[in-house]
């Protein structure tokens, strides 16, 4: 187990050191669960009262905060308390499982396997498959015949990855997630009994440092790709329909769906159960609320809220009055 000392955890990230503790610090917890040999955070006055209540020897604390420490306790103030917090963790951070690659993992002969690779029990690596070094593929997972992907890249157990995908480099895919399944795409046959499967001949390209949680699905263009940029990440429980571009950075949260041919251009922010309706644009910086239903084209820098979707403030101010009177009409 890792421990530092309250010099050790400061010069981390470079914090200046309020108060004392001789306490050795071995893990970090939020403030109500934390014990004395444990770290946690405060980003704002509000939690004060539970830093007061808290067993936690040690605490990172925004700058723009004014307070004492108390006994045997100590802060290192910060710019950033949450941004220091995620370098905290990344120290006491053991790393991610390690093994050779198994026996019983099925690499056809055609694949090219870089340096340092390691694929897991009952993995299946296709024809042409080109894995780039220092790739970790853990067990049970499956890539089709064509597919690259880039160095440095996990992928975690029981994820798909059909034919012809390529993934950049240093990516993450967590457990259970599709790439390149065939998309949504059917039609009523002339006869009107029956619904014809419209090919999908596409791919999936996925850039650099790109993150994709568990159970999510990205479904393969109809004609040409679906795309990824980089350093876009993805929560849990997202479906990404065919032809869908994803510009850099964006973040979209769990169980959103993205209807096909959906763009979300650079440094577009997405809650949780958003529904984004097929072939709309959401342009750069744009930022949607939990829950939101978007019809349409959403401008550069927009903050959309409700279902259907308005700019935030004029949804705020709609349930604001219908509040007001709701509450006017239960006085009567």
């Amino acid at each position: 187990m890792k421990s530092y000392t309250l010099n050790e955890l400061a010069a981390i990230v470079n914090g200046e050191i309020i108060g004392n503790t001789t306490n050795i610090i071995s893990g970090a917890e939020q403030l109500d669960k934390a014990n004395e040999n444990q770290i946690s955070f405060i980003i704002s006055n509000k939690y004060l009262k539970t830093w007061d209540n808290s067993k936690a020897s040690v605490a990172l604390i925004d700058k723009k905060i004014n307070a004492k420490p108390q006994e045997n306790r100590a802060f290192i103030k910060v710019e950033n308390a949450e941004l220091a917090m995620a370098q905290i963790l990344s120290s006491f951070d053991p790393g991610y499982p390690k093994f050779d690659t198994h026996s019983s993992a099925i690499i056809e002969k055609t694949a090219k396997i870089g340096n340092g690779c390691s694929i897991g029990a009952n993995s299946y690596i296709g024809k042409n498959v080109i894995i780039e070094d220092g790739v970790t593929i853990y067990p049970n997972t499956t890539i089709l015949d064509n597919s690259r992907i880039g160095q440095g890249t996990i992928i975690w157990s029981n994820t798909s990855i059909r034919e012809r995908t390529i993934i950049g480099a240093m990516c993450i895919i967590h457990s259970n997630v599709s790439i390149g399944a065939d998309g949504f795409g059917f039609r009523p046959s002339e006869d009107g009994r029956s619904l014809v499967k419209i090919p999908q001949i596409g791919n999936v390209v996925i850039g650099n440092g790109v993150e994709i949680g568990a159970n999510t699905c990205v479904d393969r263009g109809k004609f040409s790709s679906t795309t990824i940029g980089d350093g876009t990440k993805i929560d849990n429980l997202v479906q990404i329909a065919h032809n869908c571009n994803i510009g850099r950075s964006c973040i979209i949260a769990g169980t959103t769906g993205l209807a096909g041919g959906v763009t979300l251009e650079d440094g577009v922010m997405v809650g949780g159960g958003v529904s984004i309706k097929e072939q709309c644009t959401l342009h750069t910086g744009s930022k949607i609320g939990a829950g939101t239903g978007i019809m349409n084209d959403v401008p550069a820098g927009k903050v959309m809220l409700g279902y259907p979707a308005q700019e935030a403030k004029d949804m705020l101010k709609e349930w604001a009055l219908i509040r007001r009177f709701v509450k006017d009409f239960n006085s009567k």
